[in-house]
């Protein structure tokens, strides 16, 4: 049978290793499930910031203020009914 998971070695204090037992353990999760949630919720942050980023530089080349951006969308899919 074919392994689907590679197993990493990873070192913590002791500190965080009871913490991240106690909260297995409350979550009702293995160490290994609650590693995995955590990190793909850390991916799904960076994903977002790295979105965050890119749109913050079109805005600034195009002269667009974040405070713009609600007002822009909402222009704009009103031209998009009325068509």
């Amino acid at each position: 049978m074919l392994r689907t998971t590679k197993i990493q070695t990873l070192s913590l204090p002791p500190e965080m290793v009871e913490q991240i037992e106690k909260l297995a353990k409350e979550e009702n999760m293995t160490k290994s499930e609650l590693f995995r949630e955590a990190l793909r919720e850390y991916l799904r942050g960076k994903r977002w910031e790295k979105i965050r980023e890119y749109g913050a530089r079109k805005a600034a080349k195009l002269g667009i203020k974040e405070d713009d951006v609600e007002r822009l969308i909402d222009e704009y899919r009103s031209e998009k009914q009325q068509k």
